[in-house]
């Protein structure tokens, strides 16, 4: 069982010493993280996002999260944990920034983190990797409750009754000296399906790196119920022979929580030698989608739609349509079809930084933006930084009648924040 450690998105590890400033790791474990960097550094573009690594005089080498958040599971036990930094007008503490990651992994699409139950769940005393294996547990305990399903598994074996069908080759090789044999193939309807041997070896192997004790105590309560099931020895192979039907429509959440922990299926591919999991997720992709979800609740859904990464136009049309674009969201009034462009950057603006730190490049994404879609309206969101004022109005005009907005939003008062910015170009 071993040690959570935990920094803030853009937070620094040191190794083996006290300084401040910093989060301290033990030696191994700081090399071992290390490495990981390192090796997909070399293979995995999206790796250089994850963390920087780095060296100042009198403190040594230094490891600093970028831009994802999640956890990652080294062999040991330990617990690497990576929380978003948040700055809100209220008051921020880290039980609130957990549930906030927890409210935004929920509105990712094709993930199980839809199906999280909070209220139950001590957040105060639990990492997150605890609470994405209370999410999984809470759903093996409704399959349970409904009974788990039966399968016909293909079974081939020497018997003393002939039953089924003779396999020759087998026949000869085994019962050669002994004629009262038969080596046969059949099928028999039992528990030893490929769901249920993903989810009992998914049990398994968390119960190795969970240190809570209701945990560990609820999974030894599930595994009396897979008695009878194999363990899995081919992931791939058995989620392949996955047929989803009404028969195990229990099984969706349960089935996507195992590719999670036992694939590692979360944003990234990321891995290393010591390295058991890496749950890793992109802000700029939570940031998006999570204003996506709560946009669609501030807006009368009767009078107006809501497009993520729309697809509508290309920026060139002849001799074929090439280089399409994408804005984060587009709202469109169904009644006088007019268009709202917005995207969503999930970076820290600053007064003193040139154009509080806008880059060019996102301006001309704006600039297409409202050309192709004839936008009344076009918004760059960012996060609220305490080093730009919340109230400040910045915006930018071009002769030819385009106009960019810049806006904050509060995540900790996020509906707030949607309705002000909504309500300020009229919809």
């Amino acid at each position: 069982m071993g040690n959570t450690y935990q920094i803030i998105e853009y937070g620094s590890f040191v190794r083996d010493k006290e300084v401040a400033g910093y989060t301290s790791l033990p030696q191994h474990t700081f090399d071992t993280l290390e490495k990981f960097i390192l090796s997909n550094n070399s293979r995995n573009a999206d790796a250089l996002e994850l963390m920087g690594l780095s060296a100042r005089k009198g403190i040594g080498k230094i490891i600093t999260a970028k831009n994802y958040v999640g956890v990652i599971g080294i062999e040991d036990g330990t617990i690497i944990e990576i929380l978003p930094k948040i700055y809100s007008c209220k008051y921020s503490t880290e039980v609130k920034t957990k549930k906030l990651l927890i409210d935004m992994l929920q509105t990712l699409r094709n993930f199980p983190y839809k199906s999280m139950q909070t209220t139950n769940v001590n957040i105060e005393k639990m990492s997150i990797f605890e609470i994405f294996i209370r999410m999984f547990l809470q759903e093996i305990f409704f399959i349970v409750k409904r009974g788990l399903k039966c399968g016909y598994e293909t079974i081939s074996s020497n018997q003393t009754v002939f039953k089924g069908k003779m396999k020759f080759a087998g026949q000869i090789r085994y019962n050669y000296a002994h004629k009262e044999r038969c080596y046969v193939e059949y099928d028999e309807f039992n528990l030893n399906r490929a769901e249920n041997r993903l989810l009992k070896t998914t049990l398994l192997y968390l119960y190795q790196y969970t240190s809570s004790s209701k945990n560990k105590n609820d999974i030894r309560t599930l595994l009396n119920s897979f008695t009878d099931v194999d363990i899995s020895v081919d992931y791939k192979g058995d989620f392949a022979k996955i047929l989803p039907d009404r028969n195990t429509k229990d099984y969706t959440l349960a089935l996507m929580w195992s590719r999670v922990f036992l694939m590692g299926k979360s944003f990234t591919s990321f891995s290393g030698s010591e390295t058991a999991f890496a749950l890793l997720f992109p802000m700029e992709t939570l940031f998006e989608s999570y204003i996506a979800a709560q946009l669609r609740r501030v807006l009368d859904i009767s009078k107006y739609c809501v497009s993520a990464q729309d697809r509508t136009y290309h920026l060139f049309d002849e001799p074929n349509k090439k280089f399409l674009i994408k804005p984060d969201l587009v709202i469109r009034d169904k009644i006088g079809g007019v268009v709202y462009i917005m995207d969503t950057k999930w970076k820290v603006l600053s007064d003193e930084k040139p154009n509080y730190g806008i880059s060019q490049a996102d301006m001309y994404q704006m600039y297409a933006y409202q050309k192709k879609y004839s936008a009344v309206n076009v918004t760059l969101i960012f996060p609220l930084t305490e080093k730009i004022s919340a109230d400040k109005i910045i915006e930018f005009h071009s002769q030819d009648g385009v106009t960019v907005k810049v806006k904050f939003v509060d995540l900790f008062d996020i509906r707030k924040s949607l309705e002000n910015m909504v309500s300020d170009f009229g919809v």
